[in-house]
Parts: C-alpha cells; sequence; structure tokens
C-alpha cells in the first residue's frame, strides 16, 4: 500500500516526488487517477514551478494508462502553455518528457471521434515543426502519420509514411524498439503477410527488447496470425503467457479484446465468457472510444459464436444493471461497435472503420477446438470425438432399407465391433417404422444388444433374449444370454448373487456342448460369463476366502482359454482367448508377480490386435502400461500407452481419451521428455472437462501439465496452469501432497516471473499443509523458500520471521546446511531492516552459523580433512560442511565491510575493515582445504581480501594477493579463469597507480 494512499498533505518537493513515484507503482485505474490530481493540486501550493511541471506529467502518464485517456489533453494543454512562455523552468529529463508525449497526444485525438480530422492533420504539422526546432528526427513523426493514413483507410499514404518512418533515424524521440516493431508487424498482418509479422516481432516475444506494454500486445496481436499459419501451440503458448500480462492492466483493453477474438474463434467460446467476467467495466468505459470499439466488435463476435452453436438463451456476462442472454448481447454489442464506427467513419470522411468492423465480427472459426489447458467453467457441449459405425449408404440421401441394416448390424456383431449395439438399435428403428415382422432370432439379437447397451437397467431383456433365442431353436445361446445378464447382475455390487445366477447355464452348457448340442462359440460365451463373475469377486474377498477366489477364479479362467484357444481363427473365439490372458495377467499382478503380469498382458493385446480387435486390446495394453511401470521398463511402458492411444482414439469415449493420455503423459514425464508429456497432459486435460470430470482427473491433467510446463522453463503458461488446477484440487479427492507440489510449483514459477509476494503466498499455504506431515523435511524447505521470496518481495521483517522458522525446522530435522543457510539470511536480513542498528544482531547471526559448521566440522584443523579416515560418504559431507563454512566466513566478512558508511574517513573504516579481513581469511582457508573444488571460491575471497588490504593501505599484502590470484590461473582456460585474471589485474593496476605497486 502506497504511503501516499490517502489525500495527506504534501509539504516540500521531495515529498511530492516519493508520492508521485508510489502512485505510479499502484495499479492501473480510476483511484490512481484521482490520487494524481490531488498530487498536482499539492504541487501548486508549493510554488515551485517544475514541482507543478512534474506533477502535470505524471497525471499524464496515469491517463494515457487507463482507461480515461480522454483526460490527457488538459494537463498536456497547461504543460506546452508552460513550455511556451517560460521554457527555462524545464529541467533536462521534462523537456524531453513534453516532446515525447506529443506521440500519446496524436494517438489520443485519433482515439477520440469527437475531434476533428483536420485538427489531427495540424497537430501532426505542429508536431514535425517543435520536433524540428528541438532537433529531432522526423521519425517518430513519420509514425504518428502512418497511424493517421492506416486508421482513416488510405493506406497508399500508409505505405509511404511506413516506408519514411523505418527510413528516418532513429533518436531519443522514437518509440523503443519493442513498440516500433509492435506497429511494423501489426501493418504486415494488416497486408495479409502474417510470416513476416511474426518475423519482425520475434524480438519482443523472444524477450530481447520489452517495454511498460510490451509483450503484451504483442503476443496479443500475434494470436490470429499464429492460428491462421496453423502453429497452434504457439498460439496457445501466448495467449496464456500474453493474457497473465494483459490482466490486471485497466488501459491494455485493446490487447484484451485481442484475447477474446482468440478465443471466439479457437472454439474456446467459455473461456471467452470468463474473460469478459472478469472485465464488466470494459462494457462502458467510454474514456477511449477506439479500444472500446474493438471490444465491442469481439463481444459480438462471441456471442454470435454462442448463438450459432444453439447457445443463444444462455446466461452470459454483460454491461451491469441487467441479465444478458447470448442472443441479447450479440444485438446490442453489434449495435454498439457498429454506431462507434459510424463516428469514426463521420470524423474520417472514409468508411473503412465500419467495414473493418464488420469484417472482424463476421469471422469464422480458424480452428474447430484448440485444447489450452485451464479449465473453463462454463462448458460448451462439443462433437463427440468417436466416428460412427462404417455403414455402407445404399445411395445418396437414401437411408438403408431393414434387409441392408440387418445384414450390417450381423456383420459388426460378427466382427465384434463397438458399434454393433447402435447398429442393431438402427435395424429395431427401421422395424418399427415399417411395421416389419421379424423372425424370432432377428428379434432376440436385436433385443440381446439393447440389453447389452444398457447394462444393469436392461437384465430382464436378457431373459427375454434368452426366450426368443429358444423359440428360434439355439439353447446354447439361450444360455449365454442368462450368462449375460449374470455377468452384468456381478456389476449392481452382488456378484455372489451373480454366480448363483450363471451356475445353472454353465452347467447347461457344458453338458449340452458335451452332446454336440451347441458350438464352441456359445459354450465360451458362458465360460466368459462366469470368469468375468469370479474376476470380479476377487475385489470383495478378504482371508482365507481370498485364496479360494484366486483359485476359483484362475481355474474359470484357464477353462475358457483351454476351450477357445485351439479356434483362434474364429474372431469371437480369438476375443475370448486374448481376454483369458487378459484376465491371467491380472491374477499374476494381483500374486506379485509383475513380470508374468506384463508377459500375459502382452500376449492378451497381440492376440486382439491380430484378430482385429484393436479397440479390445485397450484396456490390456493401459495395464500393461501400469506393469511396465512398476518393473522399471519405461519404454516397454511408452510403447504400451502409445499403442493403447493408437488403438483406442476411434472409439473411446471422453473419459477414456483422458485417461489414456494422462497415462501417457505420467510415463514420458519419466523419462524426461517434458514436451511431448506436455502435450498428452494437455489433451488429457481437454477430454476430462469434455466428459464432466474437470473437477477431478481433470484437475490432476492440469497439476501434471503445469509441472511439465515449469520443466520447460514457460513459467507464464504454467502459472496460469496451475492456478486453474488450484481451483479443483482437494486434499480429499487429490490428496493433499499434489495441493501441495501445485503451490510449490507455482511458486517457483511466480518467483521466475518476478511475483515474489505472491510466490511467498503459495509457498506458506503449502508449508502449513506439510507442517502437519511426520517427515518434516518439505514444511522445512517451503519455510525458506517463502522467507527468499519475502525477501525479494521488499518485506525484511516478515522474511526474517519465516527464516527463524525454517532454521528451527532445519535444526530439529539436523540439517546443518538449511540452518546455516537460514541463520546467514536472516543476518543480511537485519541490516537491511535496521541498518546500523541491527549490526551487532546480525554479527551474532552470523557467527552462530560458523558455530554450527564449527561443530559438524569439529575441533580439528580445518586443512586436515584430507587425512581423515571414513568412508566416501564421510568425506564428502564434510567437503561440503567446509564449503559451506567458506561461505558463511566470507558472507560474514563482506556484511561486516559494508556495514561501513561510504563517507567514513580511513579511521573510522579501519576496524571494520580489518574484522571483515579476519573473516576472509577463515573462508580462504576454507576454500584452500578443499583443493582444486575450491579454487574459484577461494580466488575470490582472496581478491575480495585484496580490496581490503589496498583500502587498508597495505598495498604489498594487495599485490601478493592479486599475484597469488594469476599463477593460481596461469594457463587455466574458462569464463571464471579469466573473470578473476581481469580482476586481479585491475588490483594491480590499482597499486601502480598509487605508486605502491
Amino acid at each position: 500500500m502506497s504511503r501516499f494512499s490517502e489525500f495527506t498533505e504534501i509539504t516540500s518537493f521531495d515529498e511530492l516526488r516519493h508520492a508521485m513515484a508510489d502512485n505510479y507503482d499502484e495499479p492501473e485505474g480510476p483511484a490512481r487517477n484521482a490520487r494524481a490530481e490531488h498530487l498536482l493540486v499539492q504541487a501548486e501550493k508549493l510554488t515551485i514551478p517544475l514541482a507543478v511541471i512534474e506533477a502535470l506529467g505524471h497525471q499524464l502518464k496515469v491517463y494515457n494508462y487507463s482507461s480515461e485517456k480522454d483526460k490527457m489533453f488538459v494537463p498536456f494543454a497547461r504543460l506546452l502553455r508552460m513550455w511556451d512562455e517560460r521554457p527555462d523552468d524545464f529541467d533536462e529529463y521534462e523537456t524531453h518528457s513534453l516532446h515525447w508525449v506529443f506521440k500519446w497526444m496524436s494517438a489520443g485525438m485519433l482515439n477520440q471521434p469527437h475531434i476533428p480530422l483536420a485538427s489531427i492533420e495540424k497537430w501532426l504539422g505542429e508536431m514535425e515543426r517543435r520536433y524540428r526546432l528541438a532537433g529531432h528526427s522526423e521519425r517518430a513523426v513519420r509514425s504518428a502519420e502512418f497511424s493517421v493514413a492506416a486508421h482513416v483507410g488510405d493506406l497508399e499514404r500508409a505505405e509511404r509514411a511506413y516506408g519514411a518512418w523505418l527510413a528516418a533515424d532513429r533518436d531519443s524521440m522514437a518509440d523503443c524498439h519493442a513498440c516500433e516493431l509492435h506497429g511494423q508487424g501489426w501493418w504486415q498482418a494488416l497486408r495479409d503477410a502474417d510470416d513476416r509479422a511474426l518475423e519482425l516481432w520475434a524480438p519482443v516475444l523472444e524477450g530481447e527488447y520489452t517495454c511498460a506494454h510490451e509483450p503484451h500486445t504483442v503476443l496479443a496481436a500475434s494470436l490470429l496470425p499464429l492460428l491462421r499459419l496453423g502453429r497452434l501451440d504457439e498460439a496457445r503458448a501466448h495467449h496464456l503467457r500474453g493474457f497473465r500480462l494483459v490482466r490486471a492492466m485497466e488501459s491494455m483493453r485493446g490487447a484484451y479484446a485481442d484475447h477474446v477474438e482468440f478465443c471466439a474463434l479457437s472454439g474456446n467460446e467459455a473461456r471467452g465468457l470468463e474473460l469478459l467476467a472478469e472485465r464488466s467495466a470494459y462494457f462502458t468505459d467510454d474514456g477511449d472510444p477506439r479500444s472500446k470499439l474493438d471490444f465491442t466488435a469481439v463481444v459480438a463476435l462471441l456471442m454470435d459464436r454462442l448463438v450459432e452453436r444453439g447457445l443463444g438463451d444462455q446466461t452470459v456476462p454483460g454491461p451491469a444493471g441487467r441479465a444478458w442472454t447470448a442472443r441479447e448481447l450479440a444485438a446490442h454489442a453489434r449495435g454498439e461497435a457498429l454506431s462507434l464506427a459510424a463516428r469514426f467513419d463521420e470524423r474520417n470522411g472514409t468508411p473503412y472503420v465500419s467495414a473493418r468492423t464488420e469484417e472482424r465480427m463476421d469471422q469464422r472459426p480458424l480452428v474447430e477446438r484448440l485444447p489450452l489447458g485451464v479449465r473453463a467453467r462454463r462448458q460448451m457441449p462439443v462433437p463427440s470425438p468417436r466416428p460412427g459405425a462404417p455403414v455402407e449408404p445404399a445411395a445418396p440421401d437414401t437411408p438403408p432399407d431393414l434387409p441392408a441394416l440387418l445384414a450390417e448390424a450381423r456383420r459388426l456383431a460378427e466382427s465384434v465391433h463397438p458399434d454393433a449395439v447402435e447398429a442393431w438399435a438402427a435395424v429395431a428403428r427401421a422395424a418399427e417404422a415399417e411395421d416389419a415382422v421379424l423372425d424370432p432370432y432377428d428379434r432376440a439379437e436385436i433385443i440381446d444388444h439393447q440389453a447389452i447397451g444398457l447394462g444393469p437397467e436392461g437384465l430382464d431383456l436378457f431373459v427375454r433374449a434368452a426366450e426368443l433365442y429358444e423359440e428360434a431353436g439355439d439353447h446354447g445361446e439361450a444360455l449365454a444370454a442368462h450368462a449375460r445378464r449374470a455377468s452384468v447382475h456381478a456389476f449392481t455390487g452382488q456378484p455372489d448373487a451373480a454366480l448363483a445366477l450363471i451356475s445353472e447355464p454353465y452347467e447347461k452348457v457344458l453338458a449340452l456342448f458335451a452332446e454336440g448340442g451347441t458350438g464352441v462359440r456359445q459354450t465360451a460365451s458362458v465360460l466368459v460369463g462366469r470368469a468375468r463373475i469370479l474376476m470380479h469377486r476377487l475385489g470383495e474377498a478378504e482371508g482365507e476366502d481370498a485364496a479360494d477366489a484366486v483359485a476359483a477364479a484362475e481355474a474359470a479362467v484357464r477353462e475358457l482359454l483351454a476351450l477357445a484357444e485351439p479356434h483362434t481363427a474364429d474372431v469371437r473365439l480369438a476375443s475370448r482367448a486374448a481376454e483369458a490372458l487378459g484376465m491371467l495377467g491380472e491374477l499374476a499382478a494381483r500374486g506379485g508377480d509383475a513380470e508374468a503380469a506384463a508377459e500375459l498382458l502382452a500376449r492378451s493385446a497381440a492376440a486382439y490386435v491380430a484378430a482385429g480387435l484393436p479397440w479390445f486390446a485397450v484396456e490390456q495394453e493401459a495395464r500393461l502400461t501400469r506393469a511396465a511401470r512398476h518393473l522399471g521398463d519405461l519404454e516397454a511402458a511408452e510403447r504400451a500407452a502409445r499403442a493403447a492411444l493408437e488403438h483406442g482414439a476411434p472409439y473411446l469415449e471422453p473419459m477414456g481419451h483422458a485417461q489414456l493420455h494422462l497415462q501417457l503423459a505420467e510415463v514420458l514425464g519419466e523419462t524426461g521428455q517434458f514436451e511431448p508429456a506436455a502435450e498428452h497432459a494437455l489433451e488429457a486435460a481437454h477430454w476430462a472437462d469434455e466428459a464432466g470430470e474437470a473437477r477431478t482427473l481433470g484437475a490432476w491433467a492440469r497439476h501434471q501439465l503445469g509441472g511439465f510446463l515449469l520443466r520447460q522453463e514457460r513459467c507464464a503458461e504454467a502459472a496460469e496452469v496451475l492456478e486453474s488446477a488450484l481451483l479443483d484440487l482437494t486434499a480429499e479427492g487429490h490428496g493433499d501432497g499434489a495441493i501441495v507440489q501445485t503451490r510449490w510449483w507455482l511458486g517457483d514459477c511466480l518467483t521466475e516471473l518476478g511475483e515474489h509476494r505472491e510466490a511467498a503466498e503459495h509457498w506458506l499455504q503449502a508449508a502449513e499443509i506439510a507442517r502437519h506431515w511426520p517427515e518434516q523435511r518439505d514444511h522445512a524447505m517451503l519455510a525458506h523458500l517463502a522467507a527468499e521470496a519475502l525477501g525479494q518481495a521488499g518485506l525484511p521483517a516478515e522474511a526474517e520471521q519465516a527464516f527463524a522458522r525454517a532454521g528451527d525446522l532445519w535444526r530439529e530435522l539436523g540439517n546443518v546446511h538449511g540452518l546455516v543457510r537460514a541463520l546467514r539470511a536472516r543476518a543480511w536480513l537485519v541490516v537491511r531492516e535496521r541498518g546500523e542498528e541491527g549490526l551487532d544482531r546480525a554479527r551474532e547471526l552470523m557467527a552462530e552459523a560458523v558455530a554450527e559448521c564449527g561443530t559438524v566440522l569439529g575441533a580439528g584443523t580445518v586443512g586436515d580433512s584430507d587425512d581423515l579416515e571414513g568412508s566416501d560418504g564421510d568425506r564428502e559431507a564434510r567437503q561440503q560442511m567446509l564449503a559451506e563454512l567458506g561461505q558463511t566466513c566470507r558472507q560474514f566478512g563482506e556484511l561486516v565491510a559494508r556495514s561501513v558508511a561510504e563517507d567514513a574517513d580511513a579511521d573510522a573504516r579501519r576496524p571494520a575493515f580489518e574484522e571483515a579481513l579476519g573473516h576472509l581469511a577463515r573462508a580462504i582457508d576454507a576454500y584452500g582445504a578443499l583443493g582444486e573444488a575450491g579454487l574459484d571460491a577461494r580466488t575470490g575471497a582472496e581478491l575480495a581480501a585484496g580490496w581490503l588490504e589496498a583500502d587498508l593501505q597495505r598495498p604489498g599484502d594487495a599485490v601478493v594477493r592479486a599475484r597469488g590470484v594469476l599463477a593460481a590461473y596461469e594457463g587455466v582456460p574458462g569464463d571464471t579463469a579469466q573473470a578473476r585474471r581481469t580482476e586481479a589485474g585491475r588490483v594491480l593496476e590499482l597499486m601502480e597507480a598509487r605508486g605502491e605497486g
């Protein structure tokens, strides 16, 4: 919170400057603008012309970066008048600033349709004149002229101005590289040169050039060109990264509109609605009509997409004061956009703005569906990923007749195709429509498949199907129908009842088969039903009953395999044999024999594929993936997971897609293939959302996706995804470990993005959960990370408190390294917070850190470490502690040396520098004991000591240290060696310049 958040009285110019700096750091918006207006009043009371000039300039800046851009003209007119009357009142910075904001005025006038075009042209001339008088290049003038010409649709003049802009010399008045490249790329995209636009934008997108509004606007502007070029992964990344940048910036309504437009054209209408809900004020803010035109146009586009999808009556976010449906808002937004466009065209004398606006509102989707990885709380219906049954049409626009439908249904049933159920349903509908009379066997098959499709709700239909099979004379198939009824009954939670139901069909079919009264197919159908029931019963068996249940299940499965395996030329029997192999694999896994399980599951999957039944291989391949991961065979796991996806893709429902993509993502993540892992986690999140499992499997997939993105250092994207995951992760559904890990990762992301306070909040919340865990290392680590972030956020008192807590935890864990680092950090924070008053306390903390290292190392001489006996692990631990001691002593010395005021005289500096040298000497001893491994650290400490020797007027000692460093690196390559040699050379040059070398 700003120290000047209240409208306090300002009594000095310095106070005013501090207040303006604090205010500029506040969020954009009317509150910040109001404080700027108050500060101008306070500046006028100081009766210092430059104070008023600076306050007017501050007011201009906050207006420009807000929704109240129309307020800029009054303070600028006053500034210009003051310049014309008394230019000497302006210092160099304010003179530069005055000329700089000429460009803002040009753009600001263009964005206000009530300002006549003639006035804008006159202003361009005035700008050119004043720039020439001030000795500035005309580059900024030609850029402004280009903007005017492009806006009114004078494309020939725009092209000439564009060329003149690029040809003119860059000087201090030119826009920054990032902003210039944004404008140049925008022009290329407008001219349908998307590739060229992206080439121009590349330095901004890659972070080479940045400013207050870049890469924000370039990321937004790049979205449609990337979609048009089919570069979908980049488009997704730019949306996630870019929206995070513009979300909190009130002044970026135009860029915000680009993100809404992207959602509308990429099948992400639901996310588009969420974007509208986040910025309801954008519907009504009138300070910048041009960005309001952009916003209302894309709102109309988004609403039209919803209406087209059949969602016109859905409630949507809109202007405050009433409820809106998509259809109502579509009409309202279109009317608003066209009305604003007409105002610009009336001012400009061309129809160009209206034409461009209508073109924007009438765009067609560029991508049917582009998963983003973040959850949209408003779901939209999408087409099923599964194709329909491959039915050959009789003729164009002619529905197949009943015989054709019967033949197709029987073909699909014969091949055990997943679409057989729907094919028989089509037969039923056609028969009813034609009032056809079907024979008992046809009717039996219709009802049998209807029962299969209904699952537990179709139990009674199996009985009717069996009756019709009996009537048709197929007693074996009648028994198979009863067996199907029994096996479905097992999934209602009554496996024992199901086993009782199947006992009679089982005994009868074996007897019938022995008599030659039925075939292998029908017998196998009964045996597979019995095996399924016994396998299902394993989940409820306990104790001694469990062993009996396993034995019974295995016997039933082997009986099925023995019957079906000799007849695998028959597709149905091949399916039964493959299923039996899969069951044996599951039994092996239950028995702890992972190798046998993997072998059997692999055989099962291969058998399904060989029989032309790849859709049935999917379940076995998914199980094989788990078995291979358990065995540590990640290559086999990846092959199996990929095969499952390949075989299942045409037939899976959304939930199946989600599960298999997530399984493959996790395998790829385990092997370090984070980019493809992220791709599959993204797909998993998308399909989980479509399956209605956004809060369960979808949240877990987003959790994984965020981690994979973070490992690729795509921190902005990862942060968006992880924040989305946190909305749904629960301790009950996902485990508190998932929540801790997500917040941990999110803290890592936010730290990289410079959002240290927010990172600390997530780490503290994660630490609070981990506080209750039996193992406290994560708790300590999170507390330590939070402390570091609090320090980076400029909150030294809070950081010191967090480090104290982390230190206590490290002490309890016996982790001296963590404890020492916490103590060192606290020492620096105490000095930072309390200044010289905290120096004694800081010394105590550093001394405690040194003592902790000494306790571990023992009372012996540091340099004796190489002579000590002990294991390799003991020696490595000692080496690490020596390094920790060296770092602590060096920091101790630096802390003491820096405590001396810069303007202190030699006598005042001497005691502190002598003390600091003592600490550095101990650091040098510790690093020296590390031998070659400590060379770089030792020489760094030597040079720090050398500079102190020089300040203490001990040139001989300083020269000895510098020459020692040069000798240590003689002939040694590398950046560190070169840096040390350079610094040592500077020490020698200083001594020589003093005549002391």
